[in-house]
C-alpha cells in the first residue's frame, strides 16, 4: 500500500521585488520571523531535484489536475501521485524508487488511462532552497521553499522546448492550522510575492512549453449552455466525470466513495430515462443497462456499510442491562463475513474488462451524443415536461402505497415510491441550471420525500437482518432478547416514518411547485 499524506500548500511568484531567487532564501524572503507564532526561521540548505512527469499522449492526467512523477534528490526519492482535493490541497501518494510504474499507481490511474500507456512528458530540474518556520517549542509550523525551476518538454511538436522560473512554496506542517498560511501570505505579499496562477509546476511547464495553437485554445472560453441538449449533456458529462473521479477513491477505500460513485451511476441512468426526448434511447438504453449492473455491484458494499452503521449505532445506544449475551461479538462476526467479500468484489469489478468497456462507452456518448430533435429547443420548453412526467410517476406510486394496509405489501409499495422519488429529484437537479429556483424548490421537496422513504426502507432491511441474527443466536444457545428488542425499535421507527410521510408528501405535491416549473 502506498504511503499517503495530505499536502496543504500555496504557491507564489518570486518577483524582482522579492529578489527573484538570486540570493539565498533566508536573506531575501521578507521578515517571516515576524509572522505570528513563528519563533525561528531555520535554513535547511539547498537540494537539487530531478523529476520526470508521466502522462498519456493526450495528457489525460493533466486534464484532471493529477500529477504522476518519478523524482530523485531530496529525502523523498521515489514515485509520487497527487490527487486534487480542493484549491491548494492535494493527497500525495508515494512509492519507493523503481524503474517502472508501481502496480498500485497503475490501478489508481486505470479509470483515466484505460488502454493507453503513460510515458515521460516533462522533466523538471529544481534547485530548492528550504526554510523551516518553527514555534517556540521547536515544532514545525510550515516549510517554505524557493524553487528555481528549469522545465523541458519531452514529447510532441515542442519537444526540447524549455521554460524557467522561480517560485515560492509554503507547505503547512502536518495537523497545522490553515489560518497560519494566511499570515504567511500577508507577509509574502508585503514583500512583493504574488499568488501563482498555476496550480502546480507541471501545469505551468505544460502551458509554457505548449505549441502556440494550444495556448490559444486554452484561453478560449467555453460557451454557456443554451439549448435543452446543452443542459442535459452538461449534466450527463458531470456524472461521467464523477464516476471516473471516484474510481481511485473507491480503490483507496476513502469514506463515502462507494456511495458517491453509485449515486453518479444512478443519476446518469435516470437522466437517460427522464430526458429521452433529448437523447436517443436506442443508444442510451444499452449504456443504461451497464450502469445498472455497475450500481448493483457497488450496492453490495454500500448497502452493507449502511446496514452495519445502523445496527451498530442502535446497539451501542442500548444500556448494558439490555444487552444480553455476546451481542457485540456476533455483530462483529456478521460484519466481517459480509464486508470482506463485498470489498474484494468491488475491486474485481473495477479491474474487469466490462467496467473499462462501460467507461469507453460513456466517453463515446459524451463526445458524440445521440441528440434528438428536441435537443435543439429552448430548455424552458423541454425540461419542465420531462420533470413533470417523472413527478406524475411518483404521484401514482405514492397514491398506491398510501392506500395499502400496513404490512409487507405496503413496504414494497413504499420502496417503489422511493425509487420514483429519487428519479424525480434527480430530474429536478439536472434541470436546475436552466430552470433556476423552481427546479431547486421542486428537487428539495422531493428529496425530503425520498429521505423519509429511504429511512423506512433501511428499517425494513435492518429488521430482516436482526431476525436472522436472532435465529442464529437462539440456535447457538444464546439469548435472543437484545435482537428482539432492536427489531421492535426498528419497527417503531418505521411506523413513525409512515406517520410522517403524508405531510412531507403534501408539501412535495403542492400544485404551485409544478406551476412554477412551467413558467
Amino acid at each position: 500500500m502506498a504511503d499517503t499524506k495530505r499536502e496543504i500548500e500555496r504557491k507564489y511568484e518570486a518577483t524582482e521585488a522579492t529578489g527573484g531567487g538570486e540570493a539565498a532564501a533566508a536573506t531575501w524572503l521578507p521578515g517571516l520571523s515576524r509572522v505570528a507564532g513563528v519563533d525561528r526561521v531555520v535554513p535547511r540548505g539547498v537540494t537539487e531535484l530531478d523529476a520526470v512527469y508521466y502522462d498519456t499522449a493526450g495528457l489525460r492526467l493533466a486534464a484532471d489536475s493529477l500529477t504522476l512523477r518519478r523524482r530523485t534528490g531530496g529525502a523523498d526519492d521515489g514515485w509520487h501521485l497527487k490527487f486534487p482535493v480542493a484549491t491548494g490541497i492535494r493527497d500525495e501518494l508515494s512509492e519507493p524508487l523503481s524503474d517502472t510504474l508501481p502496480d498500485s499507481f497503475a490501478a489508481l490511474l486505470r479509470s483515466r488511462v484505460r488502454h493507453d500507456e503513460v510515458a515521460p512528458v516533462v522533466r523538471l530540474l529544481s534547485s530548492r532552497d528550504v526554510l523551516h518556520l518553527t514555534a517556540a517549542d521547536g515544532s514545525l509550523l510550515a516549510e517554505v521553499s524557493v524553487d528555481t525551476v528549469c522545465a523541458e518538454r519531452l514529447t510532441g511538436d515542442t519537444a526540447g522546448t524549455t521554460a524557467t522560473w522561480t517560485e515560492i512554496e509554503v507547505e503547512l506542517a502536518d495537523d497545522g492550522d490553515p489560518a497560519f498560511l494566511d499570515a504567511v501570505e500577508k507577509r509574502l505579499r508585503k514583500g512583493g510575492a504574488r499568488p501563482s496562477p498555476s496550480p502546480s509546476k507541471l501545469a505551468r511547464a505544460l502551458a509554457e512549453t505548449a505549441p502556440v495553437r494550444e495556448r490559444k485554445r486554452a484561453k478560449e472560453q467555453k460557451d454557456e449552455p443554451h439549448t435543452a441538449g446543452d443542459h442535459v449533456l452538461a449534466y450527463v458529462r458531470e456524472q461521467v466525470r464523477a464516476i471516473v473521479d471516484r474510481d481511485p477513491a473507491v480503490r483507496r477505500d476513502l469514506p463515502d466513495s462507494v456511495h458517491r460513485m453509485r449515486v453518479a451511476t444512478r443519476r446518469l441512468r435516470s437522466a437517460f430515462k427522464t430526458y429521452r426526448k433529448v437523447l436517443d434511447r436506442e443508444v442510451t438504453d444499452p449504456v443504461g443497462a451497464e450502469l445498472k449492473w455497475l450500481a448493483g455491484e457497488l450496492g453490495v458494499d454500500r448497502d452493507q456499510e449502511v446496514l452495519e452503521k445502523r445496527i451498530g449505532s442502535r446497539t451501542a445506544a442500548l444500556p448494558d442491562t439490555l444487552v444480553l449475551g455476546p451481542v457485540q461479538g456476533r455483530l462483529q462476526i456478521w460484519s466481517a463475513a459480509h464486508g470482506t467479500g463485498a470489498r474484494r468484489g468491488i475491486i474485481d469489478v473495477l479491474d474487469g474488462k466490462r467496467y473499462l468497456a462501460l467507461l469507453d462507452a460513456l466517453d463515446a456518448l459524451s463526445a458524440d451524443p445521440p441528440l434528438r430533435p428536441a435537443a435543439s429547443r429552448a430548455p424552458e420548453k423541454v425540461l419542465p415536461r420531462a420533470v413533470l412526467k417523472d413527478y406524475r410517476r411518483l404521484a401514482h406510486r405514492m397514491e398506491h402505497a398510501l392506500e395499502q394496509p400496513a404490512g409487507a405489501e405496503r413496504d414494497v409499495a413504499l420502496h417503489e415510491a422511493r425509487k420514483a422519488a429519487k428519479r424525480a429529484r434527480y430530474a429536478g437537479d439536472a434541470a436546475r441550471p436552466a430552470l433556476k429556483k423552481p427546479a431547486q424548490r421542486f428537487a428539495k421537496r422531493v428529496k425530503a420525500v425520498q429521505s423519509v422513504l429511504g429511512d423506512h426502507q433501511d428499517s425494513v432491511v435492518a429488521r430482516e437482518t436482526l431476525r436472522t441474527l436472532a435465529i442464529q443466536a437462539h440456535a447457538a444457545g444464546e439469548s435472543a432478547f437484545t435482537w428482539g428488542l432492536l427489531y421492535g425499535r426498528e419497527e417503531a421507527a418505521a411506523d413513525a416514518r409512515e406517520r410522517e410521510l403524508p405531510q412531507v408528501w403534501e408539501r412535495a405535491a403542492d400544485p404551485v411547485l409544478r406551476a412554477d416549473l412551467k413558467r
